[in-house]
């Protein structure tokens, strides 16, 4: 048996994309290694989102150059978002990749990998289309009890700072019955709990017409045997009253909502091509809180965009203790290439972003604390996910609400569903006992 060692960089549909790479890869004969120095095929499914997630993925490419040195006829490969927006420019840095693949190319990873096998060279492709990975390309799944199942591919929402729809193209929905089919197998196969996956998943079916979004929850709640439904991202301009109705009304879908805002001030979000202001995201929040009176609501925050002054970034702060967010991802913004913002005026000084990334994250820490605070002595359904990192004797879980729970071991399995009466909240996680 081959052995392949597949690096994953950035989002989950990157783990998406490597679990399907991994599934036909398993077809001819290759099976995973966690150890890169054993491996018959090195595959590097990259990000590019970011300038850090370059530079690891660049970093890692140095690494490899000496193996392939020792080891020849071992493959090396670039796939995902990097080789998409790189292509030939990867080769010619790098001799001894073997091959680059775009974003829209993972279902031939298997043909070109026993391409390669047969005879030595160079292959790249990274041309973007209008079509979607096919349906039955197999998946190796990571995990034991939840899945990741891609909805949609591509975005059509071009923030100004933002290279995913020049990397991943143009919005593709999947049939929702493929959708189906897929969370079904996965039930089929021990996961309990699914996620639902989309650049932005609001805007799910406008292309096919035979679904939308808030139609696929309903579909998939009732596939039976499921305990969860997950879905991310979502793009504040497009999340229905309908997606917020079907997400009150099911049995299994979680009340966990990732809603982006990326700034509070309605002048970066222009700048930032968000298409809403901080009014209309207002009005969202409270029509979702009406309808979920315990939803969680997380975000992504953008601090030191183009432009950024101090009173935009005072009026940030307000917004946020004013909406009240469980937790937020917060980023330093950096330039991308080829997106408008990294040739836009007034670019913020790094020493200004990290001070303003540090007071926005002590903000946010207040908040989740507090929030944190009032679950005191709640009771909570926990899905037990198996032993924390630290301590094997404590064990960790997740609410309905996506927050993590710690709690002693006792006799639960993964998988199971528990009652936690939270003891000790804190910032980032919930402790408690098992009623």
């Amino acid at each position: 048996m081959k052995q392949v060692y597949i690096g994953v960089y950035g989002c989950q549909m990157n783990i998406s994309d490597a679990e399907r790479m991994e599934g036909q890869l398993r077809t001819i004969g290759y099976e995973r290694t966690v150890v890169m120095e054993d491996a018959d095929l090195i595959l590097l499914n990259t990000c590019c989102v970011r300038e850090t997630a370059e530079d690891k993925v660049y970093g890692k490419i140095g690494e490899i150059k000496h193996l392939k040195q020792q080891k020849p006829n071992m493959i090396f490969g670039i796939t995902g978002c990097m080789a998409q927006k790189e292509s030939d420019r990867l080769i010619k840095r790098a001799p001894h990749i073997d091959f680059v693949l775009g974003t829209n190319k993972v279902h031939e990873l298997a043909h070109v990998v026993q391409e390669l096998e047969q005879e030595h060279g160079h292959i790249i492709d990274t041309q973007l289309g209008e079509t979607e990975l096919p349906d039955d390309v197999p998946v190796a799944r990571g995990g034991r009890l939840s899945a990741w199942v891609p909805i949609m591919y591509g975005c059509n929402n071009f923030c100004t700072y933002c290279i995913v729809p020049y990397v991943r193209g143009r919005e593709r929905s999947r049939m929702p019955e493929d959708i189906v089919r897929e969370v079904e197998q996965a039930v089929e196969q021990g996961y309990k709990e699914v996620t639902l996956l989309g650049q932005n998943v609001n805007s799910y079916g406008k292309d096919h017409g035979r679904a939308d979004f808030a139609d696929l929850l309903s579909m998939v709640d009732a596939v039976p045997g499921i305990r969860r439904v997950r879905f991310m991202t979502s793009h504040p301009k497009d999340l229905s009253d309908r997606v917020i109705a079907a997400i009150r009304d099911g049995a299994h879908i979680c009340e966990h909502i990732h809603l982006p805002v990326q700034y509070g001030s309605n002048k970066i979000l222009k700048a930032m091509n968000r298409v809403y202001t901080v009014e209309q995201y207002k009005a969202l929040v409270q029509r979702i809180r009406a309808a979920l009176p315990h939803v969680s609501l997380t975000t992504d925050l953008i601090v030191g965009f183009p432009g950024e002054t101090e009173e935009d970034f005072d009026e940030m702060l307000g917004f946020l203790r004013e909406i009240r967010y469980d937790s937020a991802y917060t980023f330093i913004y950096s330039k991308r290439s080829g997106t408008p913002a990294a040739v836009m005026d007034h670019q913020v000084e790094e020493a200004v972003k990290k001070d303003r990334l540090n007071r926005l994250m002590a903000v946010q820490n207040e908040i989740s604390l507090e929030i944190n605070q009032s679950l005191q002595d709640q009771i909570m359904e926990v899905m037990v996910e198996g032993p924390s990192k630290q301590d094997e004797t404590v064990w960790t879980g997740r609410t309905r609400t996506n927050k993590i729970v710690l709690f002693p071991h006792a006799e639960e399995q993964p998988g199971d569903f528990i009652s936690i009466q939270i003891t000790h909240p804190q910032t980032w996680v919930l402790k408690g006992r098992q009623i």
